[in-house]
C-alpha cells in the first residue's frame, strides 16, 4: 500500500467515516482518516490520507471550499436541512432573479455565523448533536465566516433555490440556506449539498467510492505527498541541507530562499525528489514545521572519509 492522499467522491447516505471504513476495509493502509467532514446528505470532495499521508494532514485543511446545492424555502427544520424535522411553515413570496442577485451579494465578504446545534462542535466534553438529540439548546458564540462567491437561482422545482458558494473554512452551508430564507422573507432549509472544491483540490479529480472499493487491494489513484502540497512553494535542497533539516537543525532553513508573495507553506524537496519537510512563513522567514521524509537523516547523512 502507498502513501499519499485519496480525493473521494463521497455518496449521499454514509457518513465520512462510513467512507473511511469501507477503504480500509478493502485496502488496508496502515494508517487512514479524513480531511473535512460532509455530512451524511452531502455528496463531492472528501479527502483521505493513507499511511505517511497523515503526516501532512494538517496542512490540508482547506482554508477555502466551494459547494453547489439546493434550498428549499418555505420551511425549517430542526437540523436546517431536510433530514430533519419540519418545526415551522411559512409561505413562499415570488422571487424574481433581481431580488436573488441583491441578496446574494449581501451575504459576501466577512461576516459571523452562530453554528447549529446540529455540528460536531464540542461543548462540556459532548458533541453539540448530542445535546440537540436530548432535546437541550445551548448558546454557540459566532463564528467568524467569509463568503467569497455566491450565485443563487431559481431551480427547476418551484419554491427551490439551486445555489454556487466560495466559503472559508467553518463556514455552516445549512445556516447560509437558513439565512437566505430569511433575506427573502421566509424560511430556508437545506435540500441537498455537493463540494465541489477543498482548498487545491476538485471533484473532478475524485473517484467515486463504488469504483475505489471494486480496485484491487492496494491499487489506489494517490497522490504524492509533494503533489498534496500543490499550492505550497517548492524548494529544493542538496543532500547536505537534507540531513540538516531532517535531523531539525533551525539555523539551515534560514539559509533557504524566503517566501513569495502570498505563500503561505513551503515544501522542502530532497534530491530524491521527495516531499521532504513543510514550512510555514514567519513574516519574511521561514519556519519548520514537520519534517515528513524521516528516511532522510540516514540517506543524506555524511560519510566518514577514509
Amino acid at each position: 500500500m502507498g502513501d499519499g492522499i485519496l480525493l473521494v467522491d463521497k455518496p449521499a447516505g454514509c457518513t465520512s467515516a462510513d467512507v473511511v471504513r469501507a477503504v480500509k476495509r478493502r485496502h488496508r493502509p496502515a494508517s487512514i482518516g479524513h480531511l473535512g467532514t460532509l455530512d451524511p446528505m452531502a455528496t463531492g470532495v472528501l479527502p483521505l490520507c493513507l499511511g505517511a499521508g497523515t503526516r501532512v494532514a494538517q496542512f490540508l485543511g482547506a482554508q477555502s471550499k466551494a459547494y453547489t446545492g439546493t434550498i428549499r424555502l418555505g420551511e425549517r427544520t430542526d437540523t436546517a436541512d431536510v433530514t430533519g424535522r419540519v418545526v415551522e411553515r411559512r409561505p413562499v413570496p415570488a422571487v424574481e432573479q433581481m431580488d436573488l442577485e441583491g441578496v446574494a451579494r449581501s451575504f459576501l465578504g466577512e461576516g459571523q455565523q452562530i453554528p447549529p446545534m446540529y455540528s460536531a462542535i464540542r461543548r462540556g466534553g459532548r458533541r453539540l448533536y448530542e445535546l440537540a438529540r436530548d432535546g437541550v439548546e445551548v448558546e454557540r458564540p459566532p463564528r467568524p465566516i467569509r463568503i467569497d462567491r455566491f450565485r443563487l437561482t431559481p431551480a427547476q422545482r418551484a419554491g427551490e433555490l439551486s445555489f454556487e458558494v466560495a466559503c472559508s473554512k467553518g463556514t455552516y452551508v445549512r445556516v447560509l440556506a437558513e439565512d437566505v430564507g430569511a433575506a427573502l422573507g421566509t424560511l430556508g432549509t437545506l435540500a441537498d449539498l455537493r463540494r465541489t472544491e477543498f482548498g487545491d483540490f476538485f471533484v473532478s479529480e475524485c473517484e467515486p467510492l463504488d469504483r475505489i472499493v471494486e480496485r484491487e487491494p492496494g491499487d489506489l489513484p494517490l497522490l504524492s505527498l509533494r503533489e498534496a502540497l500543490r499550492g505550497a512553494q517548492e524548494i529544493r535542497v542538496d543532500g547536505p541541507t537534507a540531513f540538516s533539516i531532517a535531523v531539525g537543525r533551525k539555523d539551515s532553513v534560514g539559509r533557504l530562499a524566503p517566501p513569495a508573495s502570498g505563500t503561505a507553506l513551503g515544501a522542502v524537496i530532497s534530491p530524491d525528489d521527495r516531499l521532504l519537510a513543510v514550512l510555514a512563513r514567519n513574516g519574511q522567514i521561514w519556519a519548520l514545521k514537520r519534517v515528513v521524509h524521516p528516511e532522510a537523516v540516514e540517506l543524506y547523512r555524511p560519510r566518514a572519509r577514509c
